[in-house]
């Protein structure tokens, strides 16, 4: 899929800008704060209804102004195009169409145009806590698995009622309560098949991709944790109703899920340093990125590269230039804040690109 222009009207502080783009490679350079991520973020909300950065529709309209509007005309791989367009005023809620036609469910948008975007807030996969992880799985399959989409909403809804009977004052129906935990429990088995699945086949293309940017310095893992794993889930999920109840919502379940990732021996979180969590973060990203070109829409991803080379060393940064100017990756947005990095891989490339200036929320095209 390759996004030929974004049109784009008081979407955080950019008041207008209308971007005709490289189907290869488009840069966005200019200083911290002055609106590079925001390109990027609109880029990513056509995507997936949302914002990256801020789950909240209102407040990425620019301020003092009361709607923001952002349209994207793309072109498939058989040479159709696609146009998507949402807008939204303060109040109301936000209208998603796809070629003039309003989808009556926002998740019937999710996977056309698959996207994985790699940016400094992901150091959050390592540090944070468990949901960042589930985040991170849940939105890589939701965009080639629809299924897993409705289960996710089906287990969530559960998982919620039971927890509202978990914390009344007076004792909880015991059947009432059964139902949900069911529920759950048969929700909760196809999500953990699914994740696991996906665990299973996303390993050995993420060890891949970071020995190649760290020629092979060190080894790295990743080890999937779940409830499921303990035996049937129904089980694992009334076996301590009793200490839910004391606490007043489920201790047990596949939204308790983690992804654990290892540097050797030892837990990558506790080892690693800035240059390996970071390393780990972009070959995880890549990683996800292969993942959805062979499974999601048929269609190759739009890459999104946000900041990605600080805090990285010259090879490092070296091997990734080498990975993303490859013809294995299709068109990508990448934001910096000066040219050096940008020229590198400009000059491995023998592709089309564009480099925009932005400053203050003004973005304009520059010769090259």
């Amino acid at each position: 899929m390759i996004l030929q222009r974004l049109s784009i009207i008081n979407y955080k502080n950019i008041k207008t800008a209308t971007l005709n783009l490289s189907p290869k490679i488009n840069c966005f350079i200019g200083s911290n704060g002055v609106g590079k991520t925001n390109v990027l973020d609109a880029v990513y909300y056509m995507s997936f209804c949302r914002s990256a950065q801020n789950p909240i529709d209102s407040q990425v309209i620019r301020h003092d102004q009361d709607f923001f509007v952002l349209e994207g005309l793309y072109q498939k791989g058989d040479g159709t195009e696609e146009s998507v367009y949402c807008g939204m005023k303060r109040g109301t809620k936000k209208h998603f169409k796809r070629n003039k036609k309003e989808y009556k469910r926002l998740s019937e948008h999710i996977g056309l145009i698959p996207l994985v975007v790699v940016s400094p807030s992901d150091s959050l996969l390592i540090e944070g806590g468990s949901e960042e992880r589930r985040r991170l799985v849940d939105m890589v399959i939701s965009q080639y698995d629809r299924s897993y989409i409705e289960a996710l909403n089906r287990y969530n809804k559960a998982l919620q009622q039971r927890n509202s009977l978990l914390k009344m004052d007076e004792e909880p129906d015991p059947d009432i309560m059964s139902i949900w935990e069911e529920q759950m429990a048969a929700e909760g088995e196809v999500i953990y098949s699914k994740r696991n699945a996906f665990v299973n086949d996303l390993v050995p293309i993420f060890q891949r991709y970071y020995q190649n940017i760290s020629s092979n310095r060190e080894l790295v893992g990743i080890n999937y944790v779940s409830h499921c794993q303990r035996g049937r889930l129904l089980d694992v999920i009334r076996k301590d109703r009793f200490k839910d109840r004391a606490v007043g919502y489920s201790l047990h379940g596949v939204h308790r899920d983690d992804l654990e990732f290892t540097l050797g021996a030892h837990q990558m979180k506790r080892e690693g340093s800035q240059g390996q969590n970071k390393t780990f973060v972009i070959a995880l990203k890549l990683a996800q990125f292969d993942f959805l070109k062979r499974t999601a829409a048929q269609t190759t991803p739009l890459l999104l590269l946000d900041d990605i080379f600080d805090k990285l060393d010259a090879l490092r940064v070296e091997q990734i230039v080498r990975l993303v100017s490859g013809d294995e990756f299709g068109q990508i947005f990448i934001t910096d804040t000066n040219r050096d990095h940008l020229d590198q891989i400009l000059a491995n490339s023998s592709h089309d690109y564009k480099i925009f200036n932005v400053e203050d929320g003004e973005i304009a095209e520059k010769d090259v």
